[in-house]
């Protein structure tokens, strides 16, 4: 009996040694829809984090808006049914409002003004999203956001007269809007096309990439020659299921997926200085408004970021910290 017992108790633990760990399976969907470079460099990434830890961390990907809009997507992952997202800066407002920092309207004159403060920045965003329960993997720039309309929008009095889309999950763009003068037509990103098509929008505020990628482009005749603001969209998944993952793989993660999302930004910027020339040959008309039209849109713009402040859409202090580094960068 000894000898049965003694047999036992090393086959159990031969059992615990050779037993294999289990994986963490990380569910992320996103808008993206599946073939684009998006797609291609995160599901890169996940097979070489899968190579990297043994399989022990794994991401399987649900493209394509199949799991519904961001707003969808983030209350999923608050549920459990997802476990992040590659999503817009705007669709986490509500969770921390200043994750939209960047977006204030034409407070960037140029790439190299935005590398600069997100130098600093970027980091207080992910310590600030973790404080939310969200880790956050990568964060690529968009680009900057033009008026595209399907009439000729150069003036605050042209934009008057539009049916402006806005994301219905991003409460500071619904803001600007406002504060533009217009009353905006708050609508999913998998909605905007059919809302051109139909005539319930005619006019958006989008990157090059972004409006060629959703094929909103072949809806629409005029761009305003001026960049309007910053968009950026991120990976975030949640603390949970992250802490779930052994520290060194985390650091594998992180790494990897890091470096995906730098990926991402440098293609970002090449396609949407190629985007001009696709918005061109498409017959799209550039429109570049006049001095005085340009001093209107900058002075509403400097309004709309003391209303933000006012509404708790942004903190006064990341405002300022924003401004300190830009005046920084400005000066000779």
């Amino acid at each position: 009996m000894k000898n049965i017992f003694n047999g036992l108790v090393v086959v159990c633990l031969v059992s615990l040694w050779i037993s294999p760990v289990q994986a963490v399976i990380i569910k992320i969907a996103t808008l993206s829809p599946d073939g684009t470079y998006w797609m291609q460099k995160m599901r890169e990434g996940a097979r070489e984090v899968a190579e990297l830890t043994d399989r022990r961390v794994r991401f399987k990907f649900y493209p394509g808006g199949v799991m519904g809009d961001d707003k969808a997507v983030i209350r999923k992952i608050r549920i459990g049914q997802l476990q992040g997202g590659a999503v817009v800066a705007g669709s986490l407002s509500q969770i921390f409002p200043d994750i939209q920092i960047y977006s204030i309207p034409m407070i960037f004159r140029s790439l190299e003004e935005v590398d600069h403060v997100r130098a600093s920045i970027d980091p207080l965003l992910h310590d600030g999203l973790n404080r939310q329960r969200f880790v956050v993997l990568g964060i690529a720039g968009g680009g900057f956001a033009y008026i595209m309309s399907t009439k000729p929008v150069r003036t605050l009095n042209d934009l008057h007269k539009q049916k402006v889309w806005v994301p219905d999950n991003d409460p500071m763009a619904i803001t600007v809007v406002k504060n533009f003068g217009v009353t905006p037509i708050p609508l999913s990103l998998a909605d905007v096309r059919t809302g051109l098509q139909t005539g319930l929008i005619d006019t958006i505020a989008a990157p090059l990439i972004g409006a060629i990628q959703m094929q909103w482009h072949t809806q629409l005749q005029y761009l305003t020659d001026f960049p309007l603001m910053y968009i950026y969209a991120l990976l975030a998944v949640d603390q949970k299921i992250f802490k779930r993952i052994a520290s060194e793989d985390q650091k594998i993660v992180y790494q990897v997926m890091g470096r995906v999302f730098k990926d991402i930004e440098a293609k970002n910027r090449q396609d949407n200085l190629d985007g001009l020339t696709v918005l061109r040959n498409q017959g799209i008309q550039f429109l570049t408004p006049s001095s005085a039209a340009l001093s209107g849109w900058q002075s509403a713009s400097q309004k709309t970021s003391q209303l933000l402040i006012r509404d708790g859409k942004l903190s006064h202090s990341m405002v300022d910290l924003l401004k300190q580094h830009l005046a920084e960068y400005r000066t000779p």
